[in-house]
């Protein structure tokens, strides 16, 4: 094995990680943003907005609202999202999308900011509450698709913001709507609202949907960090002896006489069949790319392919 094959091996490992990263989608990118968006208190965010600056940022505080609405267990609410999806596959799709929502800003101590509910979407990552059944069960509230079975798994699901959470939002603060309201928190720069009311280690979790692939992501990134280490020491080492070897030889009182006996005296050329390995090396990486995408399909089965409408 030569420095080279070494290095081609650790690019193969790190592209497998990354082609798992890019699996999750949308969760990536929120989690990515999660881990490093700078955090800045609530009365810097106000004044980035007034400001006129735009800048993503994050912030953290208390959820506060003054006309929260509540759920069936008499939580204060500020903010719901009900999703009825039907079975098709390996995934789930959405046929119903409904949403509830009062004004609500996130305070820090005697600082507030407001946050732009309806630019929720991807980037709301709380527990949903999860409810399993067949069509036939909502039969008679005009909410199945015709084109559904009676029989066909559906399920509802709810993501809820209560008004007694601490959160976490991330977003670019703009001015008010209008003189006089807050200054809010919304998308902006090419980057998503996001909204989480969990720690950041539970948060992950939820973006990785309990899958076992954030740990083969971890391995592939050591193995192709470890080979590229590795590749770029042999070849030091290789480098350096050829400057050492020869000048210790010259400085022989008997320097050895002739040279590779496989050549005319000019040195060792190319030995054996590089162009086989340079194949072994590319079939190895197109192996790897394969396995890892059947590992990403067999481990995500609960994936959500896009909406379709009705």
């Amino acid at each position: 094995m030569t420095p080279l094959v070494l290095g081609a091996a650790s690019l193969v490992a790190i592209a497998a990680g990354v082609i798992t990263l890019r699996s999750y989608g949308p969760r990536y990118r929120v989690g990515r943003l999660l881990a490093t968006t700078p955090l800045v208190t609530v009365a810097e965010a106000v004044a980035i907005a007034r400001d006129g600056h735009s800048r993503y940022v994050r912030v953290e505080g208390r959820i506060d609202a003054s006309d929260e609405f509540e759920d069936a267990d008499h939580r204060p609410l500020v903010f719901r999202r009900t999703r009825l999806q039907a079975r098709d596959g390996r995934g789930w799709v959405s046929f119903e999308d409904s949403r509830e929502s009062v004004a609500f800003d996130v305070r820090e101590g005697l600082d507030s900011i407001g946050v732009d509910a309806a630019a929720l979407d991807a980037g709301l990552v709380v527990i949903a509450r999860e409810s399993v059944g067949v069509a036939a069960d909502l039969a008679g509230s005009d909410r199945s698709p015709a084109s559904l079975a009676t029989d066909a798994p559906v399920r509802a699901l709810i993501e809820q913001v209560s008004s007694v959470e601490h959160a976490v939002v991330i977003g670019v603060p703009v001015p008010g709507e209008r003189e006089g309201d807050l200054p809010r928190l919304t998308a902006g720069l090419g980057r998503p609202l996001i909204l989480t009311t969990l720690e950041p280690a539970a948060a992950m979790r939820i973006l990785a949907g309990g899958s076992a692939r954030p740990r083969l992501v971890a391995a592939c990134f050591i193995v192709g960090t470890t080979l590229l280490a590795a590749g770029l020491v042999w070849a030091g080492l290789g480098a350096i002896m050829t400057v050492i070897v020869p000048v210790a030889l010259a400085a022989s009182p008997s320097p050895a006489q002739g040279g590779d006996p496989r050549s005319s005296g000019e040195g060792p050329g190319l030995v054996g069949e590089p162009g086989l390995a340079l194949l072994a090396v590319l079939g190895i990486a197109l192996l790897a790319i394969v396995v890892t995408r059947i590992y990403v399909r067999l481990t995500d089965p609960g994936s959500e392919p896009p909406k379709r409408g009705r």
